[in-house]
């Protein structure tokens, strides 16, 4: 044992004991001081599912979890970013001899902005963000449908009610799927068009929602299986990435049969598959298929004097299944989506009558900015082609042609 003399004294003192080095164990790591850390561990990387994200974001990485936290728990880097930010705020006095004025606040202020937008709540007060929490309005989208979709009033109803009642679902049990069938220019894209708008603020264009063109995308039969398995890694790795993913398919009755099998599992009733859950995504699929039914429909109804209002979803709905799924021609053809009852809704468009012509033409006036001109509804209403040929009753190409024929009035 160690013994010091004290100065001016005769006695002894017991020194204090010495503090053992402590040993390097599992998980820990020695200071240079002797002292002892835990050693910090790197969090595991999880990617956005098998397949990847699509081309416009590509595949990111990220921690397990999602959080922002350090390995302790403590602030984030956003946080650290803003107290840094008031620290330096604290001592901008004492530096302000040292720093000229504009630059010391305009550095403040990156850091400041820079810190919050990495929270995902603030961040998507600039950026459109994915939530499955979005929330839907029923009343917004009932006008949408109300001032832009013209006599289909079977579709109007079945839309609202399939969609506003899926996201205010917070468990669904298996995806939303709509099979919109119709003659062309009888406003199935124009409906797509309106419920992604409605969902995401971009649209369409939204990162979040995926259009796919049966004869751009899949054009060649001898690809199949690779359109197959390039369709499974987009939608797994987008739905992976976005949990209310919104995927459309047009031109279904050009689609080669077999190929949209390709996604049956994931409008199926599972939880989740491989664990990435799809109960929250929206599938809608676009066709002709179907179509000289709903017109027989429509027409007889006409014919006995009935109004077209009167028409009810029970009177066409099992027809266009069955239609879709023995069209050889069809994308539907003996489709397990089909057979499996996999499709919630098959939503008939009927054919537009000249007074719904008559109604796009005013709209489409409108949002060019002109005023009503009754005389010019009426020619441009005029010069499409109708069918029966002996009874004009319907519109051959709905309300598709009707802007272009409009530009020919207002050519400057």
């Amino acid at each position: 044992m160690q013994v010091l003399l004290k100065r001016g004294k005769g006695k002894k003192k017991k020194a204090p004991p010495t503090t053992p080095a402590p040993k390097a164990g599992k998980g820990f790591a020695l200071h240079k001081d002797g002292g002892r850390r835990r050693r910090r561990r790197s969090a595991p990387l999880k990617y956005g599912g098998a397949g990847g994200r699509n081309r416009k974001r590509g595949l990111v990485a990220a921690p397990v979890g999602g959080r922002r936290e350090n390995a302790r728990g403590g602030a984030g880097p956003g946080m650290k970013l803003g107290r840094a930010a008031l620290g330096l705020l604290l001592l901008a006095p004492l530096a302000v001899r040292a720093v000229e004025p504009i630059s010391l606040g305009l550095a403040l202020a990156g850091g400041v902005l820079t810190g919050y937008i990495s929270y995902p709540r603030l961040y998507c007060l600039f950026a459109e963000c994915c939530s499955p929490k979005r929330s839907l309005s029923r009343e917004a989208l009932q006008k949408d449908l109300d001032s832009k979709l013209f006599g289909q009033h079977l579709a109007k109803k079945v839309i609202l009610n399939a969609l506003s009642g899926f996201i205010s679902n917070p468990k669904p049990k298996k995806p939303l799927t709509l099979s919109l069938h119709g003659w062309t220019g009888t406003g199935k894209n124009f409906v797509s068009k309106i419920i992604a708008e409605n969902i995401y603020e971009g649209g369409l264009n939204s990162d979040y929602v995926h259009l796919f063109v049966a004869t751009l995308h899949f054009p060649h039969i001898s690809n199949i299986t690779l359109y197959k398995d390039q369709l499974q890694s987009w939608i797994r790795g987008n739905v992976s990435a976005c949990a209310r993913s919104i995927f459309i398919f047009d031109e279904m009755d050009k689609m080669h049969a077999g190929l949209i099998d390709a996604i049956k599992p994931y409008l199926d009733y599972y939880d989740n598959l491989d664990g990435v859950s799809y109960q929250k995504a929206i599938f809608i699929f676009l066709s002709n298929a179907g179509a000289e039914r709903i017109t027989d429909v429509a027409l007889d109804f006409w014919r006995s004097g009935k109004q077209r209002e009167e028409i009810k979803l029970k009177d066409m709905e099992h027809a266009l299944s069955v239609s879709a799924f023995n069209n050889k021609n069809s994308g539907f053809w003996h489709s397990s989506l089909i057979d499996r009852n996999l499709i919630d809704y098959f939503v008939p468009f009927l054919p537009l009558e000249y007074k719904h012509l008559k109604m796009c033409i005013r709209v489409e006036m409108q949002s060019r900015g002109y005023e009503v001109d009754e005389d010019i509804v009426s020619r441009v209403a005029e010069e499409m082609t109708f069918f029966p040929k002996e009874e004009r009753v319907f519109s051959d190409k709905g309300c598709k042609t009707v802007f272009t024929k409009l530009d020919y009035y207002y050519d400057d």
